[in-house]
């Protein structure tokens, strides 16, 4: 191999950072790595040069000695401890590809997971959606075992070093000129094994539990609404945080009042007496009975606004309206009476059209339809 200077071939200057030094040697080894340049001799030669540099450079002893007496100082049989066949290019396989497959220089141990999330669903009423609540849920969840306080071990002992991995949670194998490391099958990448597990959690840390929470709902959620509650989902693996919980609001349909934002709505029948003379009517409203007047000559879908009688916004002061959309009521089961009473109404009111504008305007439209398809 030459003797060339180890941060020439890199491209770097003597006092080159740790961090730089890795990004100049990446870059290049990605450029004349063998499998890039298949039967190409002289990148194949490049590569080993480059390999053998970082291998040196990357080690801090390695690298004062370098600094202090050169080639003599690393290498005095002139690189024969480098190259392919060493540990140096077992580490230069996992810096380029230990981001990609999980390996590399300076890997830690695999580090106990989170616990999951979860999702519940919770059903509740118009009216305290619109008021806020509290609410008890239970639910099956994965929490920490307490004998072992979640690590797993049985109560007086602890966890030992694994022998596979001597705690650094990945074995290395070497398959000729290629150094290939993955998560030690023994400690599962953990590092340290349990020798003597809990008998309540069978070293898993965790057990099946039902939970019990209040959960507080606040004024003016609406369907499909999210909260979330920290740190109350499945405990995490072997001590490690829980994760969280998210409670989504299901509102059920009311018997009166449909909701639109901050908005109500409901409907209004009223008698044929009232839509003609007008006249007071009680309308209910989530915070109690209010009066509305009736105007007299009232038609079908007409609609009554009450300000300030809809939903407070959950994230702000403004309040909502109730809007009453109003549907005359065809009186039915009328005796002899009442109908003779309807037929002497009738023929006061003539041709009608003074007294039903909607009607007589809708006819006149209707004729003129038909002129215009006969002409």
């Amino acid at each position: 191999m030459s003797k060339k200077d180890f941060y020439e071939i890199l491209g770097v200057n003597k006092g080159v950072s740790e961090e730089e030094l890795k990004k100049a040697y990446r870059k290049l080894a990605m450029k004349y790595h063998p499998d890039k340049n298949p039967g190409n001799k002289e990148a194949e030669e490049q590569f080993k040069e480059i390999s053998h540099a970082y291998d040196v450079l990357s080690n801090p002893q390695k690298r004062a000695a370098y600094d202090q007496y050169g080639h003599a100082g690393v290498d005095p049989s002139a690189g024969a401890g480098g190259g392919f066949g060493g540990a140096g290019f077992g580490d230069v396989f996992g810096d380029i590809f230990g981001d990609i497959f999980g390996g590399g220089r300076g890997q830690s141990r695999a580090q106990p997971q989170r616990g999951s999330d979860l999702r519940y669903s919770l059903e509740i009423s118009l009216e305290e959606a619109v008021h806020g609540t509290t609410k008890k849920i239970s639910f099956p969840n994965l929490s920490s075992c307490e004998p072992c306080h979640g690590s797993g071990a049985q109560k007086g002992s602890e966890k030992t070093t694994c022998s596979t991995c001597n705690g650094h949670g990945i074995v290395r194998m070497q398959q000729g000129f290629f150094s290939v490391q993955q998560t030690c099958p023994n400690c599962r990448g953990q590092g340290q094994v349990i020798k003597n597990p809990c008998p309540s959690c069978h070293g898993q840390g965790r057990v099946q539990k039902t939970k019990n929470l209040s959960v507080k709902i606040p004024a003016g959620v609406d369907n499909g609404d999210r909260i979330r509650l920290a740190g109350e989902g499945e405990a995490g693996e072997q001590g490690s945080p829980a994760g969280d919980l998210y409670v989504e609001m299901r509102v059920k349909p009311h018997a009166i009042f449909k909701r639109d934002g901050n908005d109500l709505h409901c409907e209004l029948p009223i008698d044929f007496a009232t839509a003609c003379l007008g006249g007071e009517l009680e309308i209910p409203t989530l915070d109690g009975q209010v009066k509305l007047k009736i105007p007299a000559e009232t038609q079908s879908n007409k609609a009554f606004r009450l300000r300030g009688k809809g939903v407070k916004s959950l994230r702000g002061s403004s309040v909502g309206d109730l809007l009453c959309h109003v549907t005359v009521e065809t009186p039915v089961n009328l005796n002899s009476d009442q109908r003779e009473l309807l037929k002497k109404f009738q023929e006061s009111l003539g041709d009608g059209r003074k007294h039903s504008p909607q009607s007589s305007g809708w006819f006149d439209n209707v004729k003129r339809f038909f002129n215009d398809l006969a002409s």
